[in-house]
């Protein structure tokens, strides 16, 4: 899986559903390959088009159980490894990575706004 279908699957995990130009706008790619990379998914059973409740012109991208679970999977791998490496560091090591946890924190929110951009 590309970088891009497993940021936009976290995407719509974090935030829900969403319009396929909302998604290439947060992702940093155009509206037809957005609109291609949600038909690959959709094909492969990860995400679905569903109708906006709130405006019945649009179509919102929604996450299915399936991609649900992909991002939990591929989440829970990123933390398998990162306990791995972090079991191999000094305690000097661990106690800095432990201080620097607020201003890595501070970090992931800014990261996040930037990345889901406007509000609908």
């Amino acid at each position: 899986m590309s970088l891009t279908s497993a940021a936009t699957l976290a995407t719509l995990d974090r935030t829900g559903p969403r319009r396929i130009t909302d998604l290439a706008a947060v992702e940093g790619v155009t509206q037809p390959a957005m609109t291609a990379l949600v038909r690959v998914m959709e094909q492969s059973g990860l995400v679905e088009r569903r109708g906006d409740e709130s405006d019945k012109r649009v179509t919102l991208v929604c996450l299915t159980e399936a991609g649900a679970s992909y991002v939990r999977t591929r989440r829970q791998a990123g933390v398998h490894a990162f306990e791995r490496l972090i079991g191999e560091l000094t305690g000097d090591e661990v106690e800095a990575l432990v201080a620097a946890l607020p201003a890595l924190k501070h970090l992931a929110e800014l990261e996040s706004q930037d990345r889901e951009g406007p509000k609908q």
